[in-house]
């Protein structure tokens, strides 16, 4: 029988960890810095503008805009998880995570990551009975119905994360500590380690092909059906409107998960981690960043809630600006 060797451990043991980032080239550093804040800020304003339309407008408040509330709200702890750090890093000489932080990271990665998955399979499923049973389309999803499948995501991701940062926690870290990424990540720790991580690296995969897997056929089902039923409707005016209901929604899952499989359905090594940092990119970043844009750019009823509030606030100015004129007129 053969005996698998595992690396021995030498030095001294690792207490924080040094990002090696996006480039080694500091003088795109400066307009690294103002890219990725920007795509930040656009991120956190639109994500935040479109949980306050919905809360302000009562045509807004129904089960498909209650889960699009909290899409945004991953989306947002999802792209804080790593710009603030990645943004100082940029301006900063010593690139460094400490090892708590560093495992902190993993799981809050890992459970948002996860959370946003079955968030968008809940959404398939919200969009499947609107269409293919709307008479019993209130019944179905009712307010508990919806707390239920919103409350599973968070649930869920939380004891994934929990599992992966236990595995990632029983890894030894000696000598080397500089990690090839600008987050920390499983795959680019994993290159670090001088443990064996056999165990690690098949709960990883596992973990990704399970959860990937069952994400998506949950939306993929739920879309088979979706589908069926609207090229049984005879008028080409009711096909129109039952795949604009669905059209944001699956713009933002095929974006989503074509950078997923591009991103954790590979071996960790050298070539896949530098590609890895291209795909993290628009997973991380582009991604929160368009979907608010595309859930009101292709949803008519969030284009016209953004027209009510746009005049409204258009009438107040001109309202205050008219009241300001009448009080110099009197004076």
């Amino acid at each position: 029988m053969k005996m698998k060797i595992v690396p021995k451990c030498n030095g001294t043991e690792t207490t924080e960890f040094i990002l090696l980032g996006l480039t080694s080239k500091r003088e795109l550093h400066s307009i690294l810095f103002l890219v990725f804040l920007l795509i930040y800020l656009i991120t956190l304003t639109g994500n935040f503008g479109m949980i306050l339309l919905i809360r302000i407008t009562p045509r807004l408040q129904t089960p498909m805009y209650f889960f699009l509330t909290h899409l945004a709200c991953v989306d947002i702890f999802y792209s804080t998880n790593v710009s603030p750090q990645m943004l100082v890093n940029f301006l900063s000489e010593k690139k460094t995570v400490s090892y708590a932080g560093c495992l902190a990271q993993c799981f809050d990665f890992v459970t948002l990551l996860l959370t946003e998955y079955y968030m968008l399979g809940a959404m398939a499923y919200d969009r499947y009975l609107a269409i293919c049973n709307p008479l019993q389309y209130n019944s179905r999803m009712s307010r508990p119905v919806c707390i239920i499948l919103v409350t599973f995501p968070y649930m869920w991701g939380s004891m994934v994360g929990t599992m992966q940062v236990i595995l990632t926690s029983h890894l030894s870290f000696f000598g080397s500590n500089t990690i090839n990424h600008f987050y920390c990540a499983d795959p680019p720790l994993l290159m670090l380690t001088c443990s064996d991580t056999y165990i690690k690296r098949t709960a990883l995969f596992v973990s990704a092909g399970i959860n990937l897997t069952a994400s998506l056929l949950i939306i993929l089902i739920s879309y088979i059906f979706i589908f069926t039923t609207i090229m049984r409707i005879r008028s080409n005016e009711g096909q129109r409107k039952a795949i604009s209901t669905c059209g944001s929604h699956l713009t933002a899952v095929t974006m989503f998960y074509g950078s997923l499989f591009c991103m954790y359905l590979r071996p960790a090594n050298e070539q896949s981690v530098e590609q890895g940092k291209i795909v993290s990119v628009f997973c991380i970043f582009v991604s929160p960043m368009l979907n608010p844009f595309i859930y009101s750019l292709r949803n008519k009823e969030v284009k016209q809630a953004l027209n009510r509030v746009f005049l409204r606030s258009l009438r107040k100015k001109d309202e205050s600006s008219i009241s300001g004129i009448f009080q110099l007129k009197r004076r």
